[in-house]
């Protein structure tokens, strides 16, 4: 099935969201962002090489119950801390004098007390300057980072050249909820890797942050492993301008805006996936996956459920490089219960109390944007985007929603330029209201559009 452009008046969600979406874009404004060079690659998990250790005073207690050979592997490493080694992680991201070093972070909760100490008088003075720059950040690394990875040196670009480049922090437990960066709500992002090409985090949690649990910006090559992000008030996982990521075998819940956002990726529309997101699962947020201008990003494999929207990309926000968002590409995705009304919290006043008194660890999440309560994946005016053999059910409004979004949203005035968006997303071989096991589980309605754009088609879905 394929239609031309027709011309109507918006959507009543998009009505919304004029009014609705604009404040909450801003509330945490970054700095002006530019793609890497592209030059890099994907990073590969090393168990070699030069490496740091980091242990707490109970770290041997919860190792005891472990395995033998693990036990056995963490009693060694952590007999080893105490001699050499470092009590929080910071401490030991100081001490990285080479490239390519690993942090091995032993069991623990980890909230880095450090970083909490008060601000010198001028980065004080930048708690109310935002967005930073990447200058100012790196010289006041706590004004909203619990942790800090700053890889650029005082040069004209943007690439690593210093001895953060190619870091490793790896948990050494057996599960990722053996180690844990606790935020307690303190600082905006609970790890910043920035400029930090080739970053790689494997096998621990971070959980309480204001913003991101987890955020990589200006990035070529990053790694996001067997990493769980929960209970945040926006973000489980942030990249952003980034390009060569992986996700892989992730969790995200518990958070108010998404559990995963790969927004502003590299910009190849489609030439080569700039992102890949696979065997990961994002459920019980207000959005399992969300990108303004998620472009070129490959989404293989997943669940998305039992959050408010199982997964969106869009043009709507201005100041994001590579908009309008294009290329994505979601297949073999596992997408259902999208249905959770969240906005319930903030009805009856959940929300309006401070962060740590919500009662996130009992299921409460805040959402933070406008959603379409009920829909499994969402395109707020994208491009070229793909949808093949997905597994779409039990979403109680829509499968899948598609509309215009104008290009005035991002800022972008040029009267010739408001209906450049919704064009060529295919829709191709997609299970809708059934189960992988054959369970008969209808959406509200499988497939929703605006009948905006051109190119658009729905093909082959069963």
């Amino acid at each position: 099935m394929s239609r031309g452009r027709r011309r109507r008046r918006l959507p009543g969600l998009v009505l919304a969201a004029l009014v609705l979406l604009p404040g909450t874009a801003l509330a945490h404004e970054e700095r002006p962002s530019q793609f890497p060079s592209g030059q890099g690659s994907v990073p590969e998990y090393r168990t070699t090489g030069p490496y740091l250790l980091v242990c707490k005073p109970d770290s041997r207690e919860r190792i005891s119950g472990y395995p033998r050979n693990l036990r056995r592997q963490n009693l060694a490493l952590l007999g080893e801390c105490r001699r050499r080694g470092f009590e929080h992680v910071q401490q030991a991201v100081d001490a990285v004098r080479e490239p390519g070093t690993r942090i091995l972070v032993l069991p623990g909760v980890y909230r880095e007390e450090p970083s909490l100490g008060p601000l010198s008088p001028e980065c004080a003075a930048l708690e109310d300057e935002r967005p930073l720059s990447y200058e100012q950040q790196a010289a006041c690394p706590h004004t909203d980072n619990l942790i800090a990875i700053f890889g650029d040196g005082p040069d004209e670009d943007i690439a690593c050249d210093g001895p953060l480049c190619g870091l490793q922090i790896e948990g050494t437990g057996r599960r990722p909820e053996d180690v844990v960066i606790e935020g307690d709500f303190q600082k905006l992002n609970l790890i910043r890797a920035d400029r930090a090409d080739g970053v790689y985090f494997r096998n621990f949690t971070v959980q309480h942050a204001p913003f991101n649990g987890i955020y990589v910006i200006e990035t070529d090559g990053f790694a996001i492993d067997r990493v769980v992000g929960r209970w945040t008030d926006e973000y489980g996982f942030l990249t952003f301008a980034s390009d060569h990521g992986l996700y892989v075998d992730c969790e995200a819940y518990g958070n108010g805006d998404s559990g995963i956002y790969p927004g502003s990726a590299a910009d190849l529309h489609g030439v080569r996936p700039a992102i890949e997101i696979t065997r990961c699962r994002s459920h019980h947020n207000a959005l399992g996956y969300s990108g303004t201008a998620g472009n070129s990003v490959y989404v293989h494999d997943n669940d998305f459920y039992a959050n408010s929207t199982g997964a969106s990309m869009d043009s709507f926000f201005p100041d994001h490089p590579g908009l309008p968002q294009d290329s994505a590409t979601f297949v073999n995705n596992r997408i259902w219960g999208n249905n959770q009304d969240y906005y319930e919290n903030w009805r009856n006043g959940t929300c309006d109390r401070p962060s740590a008194e919500r009662g996130y660890e009992q299921g409460v999440v805040c959402p933070v944007v406008p959603l379409p309560v009920g829909t499994g994946i969402l395109v707020a005016g994208g491009n070229d985007n793909l949808f093949a053999e997905n597994w779409i059910f039990d979403n109680w409004r829509f499968g899948t929603m598609l509309f215009w979004v104008p290009a005035i949203f991002r800022e972008e005035p040029d009267p010739a330029k408001q209906h450049d968006t919704s064009h060529f997303n295919r829709h191709i071989g997609n299970s809708m209201g059934i189960s992988p096991t054959g369970e008969v589980r209808p959406n509200g309605t499988d497939f929703w559009w605006d009948e905006e754009g051109a190119g658009n088609c729905w093909e082959a879905n069963v």
